[in-house]
């Protein structure tokens, strides 16, 4: 597929832009999937900061030192040299090299991908702006027809030549990740979801990640490339986040992932809110003595009685709505370790390795919402970091 030199690849030359970041996730959740206390609210807790110094010139003499604390989160790994960024709560849904038609509970919400094709094909994709870049994904079936009725039309109105090619199977995630890399694409959806892939990323070392304190939560995330001063930045894309957490991974590595399965055969069932006690003396549930959340609730369950529990808790919950609490049934999963990590962090940020590659999750700090990505830059036009804008740093 023809294209320009892709905006996602940090070779490419370097053009500044800024945008807005996104919103502040609503506390009022009855307990999401491996949610736990972490997306109730995050608070940073800086741990072990570093300092840079910048200086600024005043009046032709006078020089102030502004330090900018830094904190670093851990390191993340990248051996196919393609990263992707994206809400680690979604990653339930990645399907690797296989089609998602191939996944487990897929044909839930049928669906289809097209191909823009034809002689003004790229022009008539940008005037449709439904999608980045030519590929259209997750067209959902019931609404196929209509969906291509109004792509005709547009090209009718725009006289442009082009069409709607139908794919026999929707495309693979790692497939949309490497097309949208070569395609210069600034990021792809799944389910509507858009994902920021980024190409060229050193294979040879680890990646720091670091954050920078805000008003309240981080202000960036910051994914370190090359050594040297940045002095121009271009945007990529956003990272759309409906789970209150960040991905980082190797593209390839996320073939190996397991979000839900329990890879023990055990999971956990935690709950916690207003009247956790009254709940916990009512169940005879424990403290879970768990680091970073001293909870109620069963460790280490077979999946089966866990299962059970959970659903004696939701029930609970639907015959005596006035009591207030929250409760996660975790299987343990990657997805699981992982966040035991985060929920342990001082940062709530933790690494765990998967598939060959160190893979990072980290709290966004400030809930959901859309989040732009750009890329740092030195003088010669070489990348230096990829930089997350959280709170009001788009």
């Amino acid at each position: 597929m023809a294209g320009d030199r892709s905006a996602l690849d940090v070779t490419a030359v370097p053009e500044q832009r800024d945008r807005q970041a996104g919103a502040e996730q609503p506390e009022e959740d009855a307990g999401e999937q491996d949610g736990g206390p972490d997306d109730r609210g995050s608070t940073v807790r800086p741990g072990m900061a570093s300092t840079s110094a910048i200086d600024l010139v005043v009046a032709g003499s006078v020089k102030l030192m502004i330090m900018e604390k830094t904190v670093l989160l851990g390191e993340v790994t990248c051996p196919s040299g393609e990263l992707v960024l994206m809400d680690g709560g979604y990653l339930e849904l990645w399907s690797g090299g296989r089609s998602p038609d191939e996944l487990d509970g897929a044909t839930a919400l049928p669906a289809s991908d097209f191909e823009i094709v034809g002689s003004d094909a790229e022009v008539a994709a940008r005037l449709f702006d439904h999608q980045s870049g030519r590929m259209l994904y997750d067209i959902p079936q019931h609404g196929v027809d209509e969906f291509s009725r109004l792509f005709a039309q547009h090209c009718r109105a725009h006289a442009k030549d082009a069409a709607l090619r139908l794919f026999p199977q929707r495309i693979s995630h790692r497939d949309r990740a490497r097309l949208a890399i070569a395609e210069g694409n600034p990021d792809f959806l799944i389910m509507g979801v858009p994902v920021v892939p980024v190409g060229g990323v050193p294979t040879e070392r680890p990646l720091p990640v670091t954050a920078v304190p805000g008003e309240w939560g981080w202000s960036q995330l910051r994914i370190g490339l090359r050594e040297g001063a940045a002095v121009a930045t271009r945007q990529l894309g956003r990272i759309g986040v409906d789970y209150a957490r960040f991905v980082f991974a190797d593209a390839d590595a996320l073939g190996s992932w397991v979000h839900e399965y329990p890879l023990d055969g055990l999971a956990d069932v935690v709950f916690w809110g207003r009247d956790e006690e009254q709940v916990a003396a009512e169940f005879g549930a424990p403290r879970t003595g768990t680091p970073g959340e001293d909870g109620y609730g069963w460790l280490n369950l077979p999946v089966r009685d866990a299962y059970a529990r959970a659903v004696a808790l939701n029930d609970h919950r639907n015959v005596a709505p006035s009591r207030k609490f929250a409760f996660d049934f975790r299987p343990h999963s990657h997805h699981w370790q992982v966040m035991a990590g985060v929920r342990a962090s001082d940062n709530e940020a933790a690494t765990i390795e998967i598939g060959g590659a160190r893979v990072m999750m980290a709290m966004t700090s400030v809930g959901d919402g859309f989040f732009p990505v750009h890329l740092e830059v030195n003088a010669a036009g070489s990348p230096v970091a990829i930089r997350i804008s959280v709170a009001g740093d788009g």
